[in-house]
């Protein structure tokens, strides 16, 4: 457990250091949310309306500019080759690295929707419950989208084809969170149903992300 917690805390300094971090992502969750108003014009409950699908898809594009650097790095130094003959299952290595990718870029991003949210006219409640529902649903992309980063490390211009294979595996978790925060805002009893759905759907990630990657990434170094 201790090596984990070690590759967690390298993942996360790394994940901050190198580009991909933090910062990039909540600058491009403000850029989406601020570009937004004047698309839509200045009709503010239009905005109110579309604030949780507009929250959601920001923060599902920023999620995805950065995972491509989930792997990269371990594999441009060489530590990835290590990893995978360590005594440590790659599929806990795997968890471990999505985990601390979380941590470093999903997290901020929950953090800066309060505040992002009063830009498209939602009150104090209305942007707690989109963040909730991200809090929720994010994990599920960062861990779906590890299967993605672990197929493209090994390809050349992976990037793209990352945005290929994780968008669509991402657009249940956009449904069900915009779904969620539709509901929480409108005050409907619905609104069990597709967070409970979010909450599945992000625990099925969690288990099934890491035994993925872990066989993209056997399957790609051998």
């Amino acid at each position: 457990m201790s090596a984990l917690g070690a590759l967690i805390r390298r993942d996360i300094r790394i994940a901050v250091r190198v580009g991909g971090g933090a910062l990039i992502g909540v600058l491009f969750f403000l850029t989406v949310v601020v570009l937004m108003p004047f698309a839509l014009g200045p009709d503010l409950a239009l905005l109110a309306r579309l604030g949780p699908a507009i929250l959601w898809l920001g923060a599902l594009l920023a999620s995805l500019l950065t995972l491509d650097r989930l792997f990269t790095a371990d594999h441009d130094d060489g530590s990835l080759d290590l990893i995978l003959m360590s005594r440590t299952p790659l599929e806990l290595a795997c968890a471990a690295k999505a985990l601390a990718h979380w941590l470093a870029a999903g997290v901020p991003l929950i953090a800066a929707t309060p505040v992002l949210g009063l830009l498209l006219n939602l009150d104090g409640p209305a942007t707690l419950a989109v963040a909730l529902t991200l809090l929720a649903g994010t994990p599920a992309l960062t861990f779906t989208g590890m299967i993605g980063a672990a197929l493209a490390v090994t390809l050349q211009r992976g990037g793209l084809l990352l945005a290929v294979l994780v968008l669509p595996l991402s657009i249940p978790v956009l449904i069900f969170g915009v779904a969620a925060s539709n509901a929480a805002i409108a005050g409907q009893l619905s609104f069990s149903t597709p967070f409970s759905i979010l909450c599945a759907l992000s625990l099925a990630s969690l288990v099934i992300g890491p035994f993925a990657a872990a066989a993209s990434l056997r399957h790609g170094l051998d």
